[in-house]
């Protein structure tokens, strides 16, 4: 049985999931380590919700050091179907203002030191993730958006960074000519780890600053964006709650059959400690075999 729909993964200043009942925390070990915190579950009126803190109580985690792949994992063995992200983001565009919410729909990947997939170890895949947001859950996000008092974007490209430090002016003029209009340190490798095990993924972007390219507004620091995120992270839990309320009963995204096609390894020669390892994530796709040697 299910323990959670859906799940919230909080970041920078969306510490936790305001309005669930029955609360319990769990801890979860995975084949790829702890998660970054317990996970907080309990319910918002029939559906039930899984609130993971991305860094970490308390904020302990840098960027690179969130622990994504077991996250994602953890999540997938309670059952959950959908991911709902919030993050602080930069805006690389005058009307996309500090204090905005946006819901992306595209990614670009800058990060460097990140495991960014499930497989290897004898198994591979390749999954095609041309649209990395799940369009229906943005769409709820959206008009969530809409019933508080934010200015909400529909849509909008993200480039994600390494981190943990904040990016240069020529950084951040290079990625406004590419057409960006946000730039982060988190989504990225959520949004592929979410397509490989089959979760629906949408994020909801708390704009905190105008990175370092418009002159005639101060550079960003980490207390400017944790000023901001204190204005806008109500509407944000309104936004997340009303998305969570919305959820139809019916899917009709296409997110959660990523892997249908991207299995490349004949299953015969995938060792089965991998295949028993990734068994929560490939579902019935391929058969975990019980070899007396341990293959």
């Amino acid at each position: 049985m299910s323990e959670a729909q859906v799940a919230v993964i909080g970041g920078s200043g969306f510490y936790e999931m305001a309005g669930l009942e029955g609360r319990r925390e769990i801890r979860i070990e995975t084949p790829f380590g702890e998660p970054s915190d317990a996970i907080l579950l309990g319910s918002l009126g029939k559906v039930g919700v899984a609130f993971l803190p991305r860094h970490g109580k308390g904020h302990r985690l840098l960027p690179s050091e969130v622990p994504a792949r077991a996250n994602i994992y953890a999540l997938k063995t309670l059952g959950v179907e959908r991911i709902i992200s919030v993050n602080a983001v930069g805006s690389l565009r005058e009307d996309i203002e500090p204090r905005h919410l946006v819901v992306p729909d595209q990614l670009l990947d800058r990060t460097v030191a990140r495991e960014d997939t499930f497989f290897g170890e004898g198994f591979v895949a390749h999954v095609s993730i041309p649209d990395p947001f799940c369009p229906e859950l943005s769409r709820l996000l959206v008009e969530g958006g809409r019933q508080s008092v934010a200015q909400v974007h529909d849509g909008g490209t993200v480039v994600v960074i390494e981190g943990p430090s904040f990016s240069t002016r020529a950084e951040s003029s290079l990625h406004r000519s590419w057409g960006a209009e946000l730039v982060s340190m988190t989504m990225l490798p959520e949004a592929k780890l979410a397509r490989e095990a089959g979760i629906r993924y949408a994020a909801l972007a708390c704009v905190t600053d105008y990175d370092v390219w418009r002159e005639s507004y101060a550079d960003v620091t980490a207390q400017m964006i944790l000023d901001n995120l204190l204005t806008t992270v109500e509407s944000a839990r309104r936004a997340v709650a009303f998305a969570i309320e919305h959820l139809p009963a019916d899917r009709s995204c296409a997110c959660a059959h990523a892997l249908d096609d991207a299995l490349v390894t004949q299953p015969d020669v995938v060792p089965a400690a991998t295949l028993r390892k990734l068994a929560p994530i490939i579902g019935d796709r391929v058969q975990v075999r019980k070899d007396g040697d341990g293959r």
